[in-house]
């Protein structure tokens, strides 16, 4: 009979398969893609003349990633708060299934996901406030 995986293990593995399809879009857009693929505008902004939910997120990312980290949680809070959990958990994660130390990963906990579903909530009604009410955009 085959071990029994925990919850934990099923989500190590799905990281690890999002972290490699994540590298391969990337390659393939850097690489082949960029310059032959328009930017689509956002139906809420071009429709409800309102920001989106995920608006400033591939802008947060690219911040981020530039090293950039109070823009990146002005862009979108989601970005940076996704990248110290779910980095955080892939980390311990994968240290302790390689026996290192006395590390022990980090395990889930469904306010993780209720505190990102709530920097979303925020994320939307500020910046559209911000929009509306004060004419300050991104």
């Amino acid at each position: 009979m085959g071990k029994k995986r925990t919850l934990e293990t099923e989500l190590f593995y799905i990281g690890l398969i999002f972290l490699g399809l994540g590298a391969g879009v990337w390659a393939l857009y850097h690489f082949a893609l960029q310059n032959r693929i328009p930017r689509m505008p956002c139906f809420f902004d071009e429709v409800f003349g309102i920001y989106c939910p995920g608006c400033g997120g591939t802008r947060a990312l690219t911040a981020l990633l530039h090293g950039r980290l109070l823009s990146a949680v002005w862009y979108h809070p989601l970005i940076p708060y996704a990248a110290v959990i779910c980095g955080g958990f892939m980390v311990t994660q994968g240290l302790e299934r390689l026996g290192v130390g006395h590390v022990r990963g980090w395990r889930y906990h469904n306010w993780y996901l209720g505190a990102g579903v709530g920097l979303i909530a925020l994320n939307f009604i500020g910046k559209n406030m911000l929009r509306l009410f004060w004419g300050i955009t991104m």
